[in-house]
């Protein structure tokens, strides 16, 4: 997925608009746009302030790394411990789906 659809995914399902994620990091909503429609490539410091609205790596943002991170920020041992255990049943589920097409 190229950056300017990845950003524009995020920003919807962060429930954002162009003008707000524009006033978070400190450009214009026409620059979001840009952004978006791959008009223009954000600066590398751009790149930092959006990872860190979004909570992702930058190297997500670019397309680089297909893995979505997931802030555990604030959340107890045991409710990361919960999480990870879910994560690895739904990848094992998801490779025996896959193993029975």
């Amino acid at each position: 997925m190229e950056f300017g659809h990845r950003l524009k995914e995020l920003r919807k399902n962060a429930g954002l608009s162009q003008k707000q994620l524009g006033q978070l990091i400190g450009v214009t909503k026409s620059v979001i746009s840009f952004y978006e429609l791959q008009d223009r490539s954000p600066s590398p410091l751009v790149l930092v302030k959006l990872s860190g609205v979004f909570h992702v790596s930058t190297d997500y943002l670019l397309g680089l790394d297909r893995r979505e991170t997931i802030d555990l920020a604030g959340l107890s041992e045991k409710d990361v411990a919960m999480l990870q255990a879910l994560a690895k049943h739904l990848r094992e589920k998801n490779r025996s789906a896959l193993s029975e097409t």
